[in-house]
């Protein structure tokens, strides 16, 4: 299966991202089908750039982003995010319910 996912460069303490294709049993930073956009954290605001033709492209062949590439691409305007947890996720103690 393809996945649009992050990839970390940078140097230490300072990651910046590449939004790249990849398939989803490959590493973080192995080797990538396509790179498709940039992520750059810290700056003041975030700065996202992304080859929307080509994003369009790769979610119509079947490729699945990410929650967080999921959430950057909703931010800059491609597609809509909708939180998902998982089933092994806990529920934090402070959302409990106290019985």
């Amino acid at each position: 299966m393809v996945k649009i996912r992050l990839k970390r460069k940078g140097r230490k303490k300072k990651p910046l991202y590449r939004i790249v294709v990849i398939e989803d049993n490959k590493q973080r930073d192995g080797r990538s089908i396509e790179d498709i956009g940039t992520y750059n954290p810290h700056t003041e605001p975030s700065t996202i750039t992304v080859k929307e033709a080509r994003v369009g492209h790769w979610l119509s062949v079947g490729a699945q982003p990410s929650n967080t590439v999921s959430r950057l691409l909703a931010s800059v305007g491609i597609g809509d995010y909708t939180p998902t947890q998982s089933d092994n996720q806990r529920i934090a103690k402070k959302d409990r319910k106290n019985d």
